[in-house]
């Protein structure tokens, strides 16, 4: 999207943390962690307009509504995810180097699906860098279903994915619609946790909205560029409604 706005003749700067002073018009908050440092909230705040700087945590604890504590009378089956967005890599990274307390060294790659709480691990529900919650899938048919809602400012786009496989990730998609409808529900949740600009994944399971992620950092995967430029150009017109 930067180099969308850069052909449109605004001028773009990537800053690599809070250090220096810089004239914009608009900062965004495009820190590529679950938390947003202290010191980076408050250099964001020093700009005109920021842009996702209610964003302070994306970590599943503080935006699921599914979570299943230790010893919770629940009979049904549950997932076990990192705490952290991207399974903690990031964080993990700057840990290996010095940079956060060695805890954050471990990183949860996959999450795994347990018929019942019975089976979680003790290790498990002591552990702080992952959380255990309703396994609450959205189907058709034999198909699982994956909804993405894509955002910035007034643009978006809105997808539901199939796949055969209950984890849906790029490579697990057989199909994939273009879904117009984004629930109201979700808006509000939007609101509610102060998203100028990211990415949702969501199910709607037995009428009801359930939100599985959300991201502040989001990316195109694996798609070639011109592919994924249409959909970019349309994300950044959304800046306009900041402006």
């Amino acid at each position: 999207m930067a180099g969308v706005w850069q052909d449109q003749g605004h001028r773009v700067s990537v800053l690599n943390g809070p250090a220096g002073k810089c004239e914009a018009d608009l900062i965004i908050n495009h820190i590529d962690l679950t938390v947003t440092p202290v010191d980076h909230l408050a250099y964001l705040r020093c700009f005109p307009k920021a842009l996702n700087v209610a964003v302070v945590d994306i970590s599943k604890r503080m935006i699921s509504k599914m979570l299943v504590r230790k010893g919770e009378p629940y009979h049904g089956r549950v997932i076990v995810k990192s705490d952290l967005n991207s399974s903690g890599s990031p964080e993990a990274s700057l840990a290996l180097k010095g940079l956060m307390p060695p805890s954050y060294c471990q990183v949860l790659p996959a999450y795994h699906v347990f018929d019942g709480v019975d089976e979680v691990p003790e290790v498990i529900w002591n552990h702080r860098a992952v959380i255990v919650e309703r396994f609450v899938p959205e189907r058709s048919g034999e198909f699982y279903c994956l909804r993405t809602w894509v955002f910035c400012g007034d643009r978006e786009s809105n997808s539901l994915s199939f796949a055969q496989v209950p984890i849906i990730k790029q490579k697990d998609v057989v199909r994939r619609d273009v879904v117009p409808e984004v629930p109201d529900e979700l808006r509000q949740m939007r609101d509610e946790l102060g998203f100028d600009y990211g990415k949702f994944d969501y199910g709607i399971v037995d009428g009801e909205v359930i939100l599985y992620d959300a991201n502040r950092t989001p990316s195109l995967g694996t798609f070639r560029r011109e592919e994924f430029m249409p959909r970019v150009r349309h994300y950044a017109e959304g800046l306009a409604s900041f402006l």
